[in-house]
């Protein structure tokens, strides 16, 4: 017989029922970030990135054609033609320039030697933006710090009319992590040391590479404080500076120098558009720089990050599909000696900054991207973690939302631009940066193809998303 009755035990599964088909119903009602058709167009991009030749190809034709490129050189100007010849050849919409000015300094010849107690002469970069030594070099006693700290904590008068050898190591790391360890002294040790009195500084590179081969990177001079010559050495011949330190005999060390700054010059941004639909008021944009140092081409600093995200606008346009919001490709003047290009850029925005509603920047090398990282409004979390799903077979992990992005979005970024980060491998990328070995046969094409397929469905994800991109209000965390 039946009873009329329900159970305690059938009550409890009839509850566990309800309960079950009303977060089926929840879940129907809600809306989703991206629908069928845009996860499906997000897969044809991957199979095309993933096949298509065209980022490698750009960047062997922009170290070619203009070679290094630091700001102001003949190689920038270069580096501008090409790109308002690339993004036109390409199809790409709006196809402009956006001015800036940016400083010119020359790198011209550099030596050291060491004078005592074991005289052999090593070689040596001038670090961005040193001074000359002029023509009768500096001659004088060493001393030898390892950062920042250990040289304020010398006894007063210990640097003064000396060279000081600052001997920190970086780390190597996936995320650059070591580098924004270990970049103050460069960025910073020559003002320190000379207002302490100092007549030069030699710095390691900061570098992870064993190479015979010095980095060099912008110092930033204190306004306030004497300019004094900066030079890099090697892993290397830093160790057998060291060496020398550790006989404990005097250290005594020559540098000369032609570096010297010429009038600012003329440059330009160039910025290329695959066009929105119903919210092209709304952009996404994609950034890159197109200067780099003068020791090497370029090519992972930043020709790969121009390769990668010239790259996906022009998959994007190859599959004939139709982005929602405006995808915008610039590509920035001077990021290496200042991010002149990139405050010019946003200067000539003005109000429309805020049109400006998500960001990605690839300036880390040719990858292969292994993270996926952002920095949103936590409403829109559930947005990006849709994006890594559909990222699930390029083999990323799932990063934070504290991502910092690159340099040349920073401006945006503080006034809210929410970031996507498709964060691209680092663990080799400081053996090359800024040295000699920067050139082509640091580029895998493998993984730059891989690069541009996480760059692609990210971008095309964000310019689809059903929802609004929020502001972001938290302070901006510093970059890598």
């Amino acid at each position: 017989m039946v009873s009329g009755h329900m159970s305690k035990h059938e009550s409890r599964i009839f509850v566990v029922a309800i309960l079950l088909f009303a977060g089926i119903a929840s879940a129907a009602d809600k809306p989703q970030a991206f629908t069928r058709t845009d996860l499906t167009s997000a897969n044809s991009l991957r199979e095309k990135a993933l096949a298509d030749t065209t980022a490698y190809q750009l960047v062997e034709s922009l170290t070619t054609e203009a070679g290094a490129r630091p700001a102001g050189s003949p190689g920038d100007q270069a580096a501008v033609a090409w790109g308002l010849r690339e993004m036109q050849r390409l199809g790409f919409a709006n196809v402009h320039p956006v001015p800036a000015v940016v400083p010119h300094w020359v790198r011209g010849e550099a030596s050291f030697a060491v004078l005592a107690p074991y005289p052999q002469a090593m070689p040596v970069l001038a670090l961005g933006g040193s001074v000359g030594t002029g023509t009768e070099g500096i001659d004088a006693d060493a001393v030898m710090v390892k950062d920042l700290d250990a040289l304020a904590a010398l006894p007063a008068g210990a640097v003064k009319d000396k060279i000081v050898f600052f001997s920190n190591r970086m780390d190597r790391t996936r995320d650059g992590s070591g580098y924004g360890k270990a970049v103050a002294v460069r960025a910073l040790g020559p003002s320190a040391a000379g207002a302490l009195g100092a007549a030069g500084v030699v710095i390691r590179s900061v570098s992870t590479s064993n190479n015979r081969l010095p980095h060099t990177g912008a110092l930033r001079y204190a306004a306030d404080k004497p300019r004094i010559p900066a030079l890099a050495l090697s892993n290397p011949d830093a160790d057998a500076l060291e060496r020398q330190f550790a006989t404990g005999k005097p250290v005594r060390l020559a540098l000369r120098s032609s570096s010297r700054d010429l009038p600012p010059a003329a440059s330009a941004n160039i910025v290329g558009e695959i066009p929105g639909s119903d919210l092209a008021n709304e952009i996404v944009i994609l950034g890159a720089h197109l200067d780099s140092w003068d020791p090497g081409v370029g090519a992972i600093d930043d020709g790969a990050g121009v390769g990668i995200v010239m790259g996906v606008a022009h998959a994007i346009k190859q599959l004939g599909l139709k982005p929602r919001r405006t995808i915008r490709v610039v590509l920035f003047a001077n990021e290496e000696f200042g991010t002149t290009g990139s405050k010019a850029y946003l200067e000539s925005l003005g109000a429309d900054a805020a049109s400006h509603v998500l960001g990605l920047e690839a300036d880390f090398g040719a990858g292969p991207v292994w993270r996926l990282a952002s920095r949103v409004d936590p409403a829109d979390l559930p947005a990006v973690d849709q994006i890594f799903r559909a990222l699930a077979p390029l083999k990323l992990v799932r990063g934070n939302n504290e991502g910092a992005g690159g340099a040349d979005l920073d401006g945006l970024a503080k006034i809210g631009m929410p970031i996507l980060e498709p964060t691209l491998d680092g663990t080799l990328y400081f053996d090359t940066h800024h040295t000699a070995n920067d050139t082509m046969a640091m580029v895998d094409p493998a993984a730059l193809r891989q690069s541009v397929a996480a760059y692609a469905i990210s971008a095309w994800l964000a310019a689809q998303y059903s929802g609004t991109w929020q502001r972001v209000t938290t302070p901006k965390p510093p970059r890598r």
